[in-house]
């Protein structure tokens, strides 16, 4: 089949990763302080158990922050590193608080932006609940993210789901959508109570039945002490159903090129 489209992935590790589509690059939750920290939110106690990859991240044009409120998605490195960045979009309590460049986006709100290959890119802010239903005053707004990358007449979009469980605004997204790939934050974050606040491995699974053409892309598995699952849950999950090939694990550093072909 010939290729319509293709991108870079470059996994840091958590949340973040950095993604090069139409000549630009797009960071998603900026992570990036050394393990060891321990962090103090309200009632909340987060501790970072490993650190970004070692590489040179470079210029970033865009970051996409799910949300500003918790140091496994922004710590302090990360908060810092925003300066740096031309625009940041966020939810709109996110951008209030940080200010600067930071831009709030209430969900299905659309940006496009040109970008330097000719095509253009929207990010479209997608729903997002970070834990059951009744949890979402105390964890806070959050917001995901969905990429529209179009050029040459052709067409690519990525979902990135922020931090979230699978629930119907996850299935709204999959009505109004098909992204070739969906990159997913799990973990089975628990982080105050016998609850997940992120993606555990029936979440990975209801995904992947509800975007049945996409491969999913885990993030946010690894780094901190109340992430509960890794990267061996979620592959002994997609085994046991026979729907491993749609599940692509990122090394921690190394630039990955992945395609999108046409049907």
């Amino acid at each position: 089949m010939p290729v319509n489209h293709s991108f870079n992935v470059i996994y840091i590790g958590g949340p973040t990763a950095i993604f090069e589509i139409g000549g630009l690059r797009v960071m998603t939750d900026p992570t990036l302080d050394p393990p060891g920290g321990t962090y103090h939110s309200g009632d909340l106690v987060h501790v970072k158990t490993k650190g970004p990859a070692d590489v040179d991240i470079g210029p970033i044009d865009v970051v996409l922050l799910s949300h500003d409120q918790h140091y496994d998605n922004l710590d302090n490195a990360g908060r810092a590193f925003l300066q740096q960045v031309p625009v940041t979009y966020t939810t709109s309590p996110g951008a209030k608080r940080l200010q600067g460049t930071s831009v709030g986006m209430a969900v299905w709100q659309s940006v496009t932006m040109s970008t330097p290959d000719g095509g253009e890119l929207t990010i479209t802010a997608t729903p997002a609940r970070h834990g059951p239903a009744g949890t979402e005053a105390l964890q806070g707004e959050v917001i995901g993210f969905l990429l529209t990358m179009t050029g040459d007449g052709k067409e690519l979009q990525i979902y990135i789901t922020g931090d979230t469980v699978y629930y119907e605004g996850i299935a709204e997204v999959a009505r109004r959508s098909d992204p070739a790939y969906v990159f997913i934050f799990a973990g089975a974050a628990q982080p105050r109570g016998p609850f997940v606040v992120t993606m555990r491995t029936n979440d990975a699974i209801d995904t992947a039945m509800t975007f049945p053409h996409a491969i999913i892309v885990p993030l946010h598995f690894e780094g901190w002490a109340h992430l509960t699952q890794n990267e061996n849950d979620l592959k002994r999950s997609f085994e046991i159903i026979h729907i491993e090939p749609r599940l692509q694990l990122l090394q921690p550093g190394i630039r990955t090129s992945l395609e999108i072909k046409s049907q």
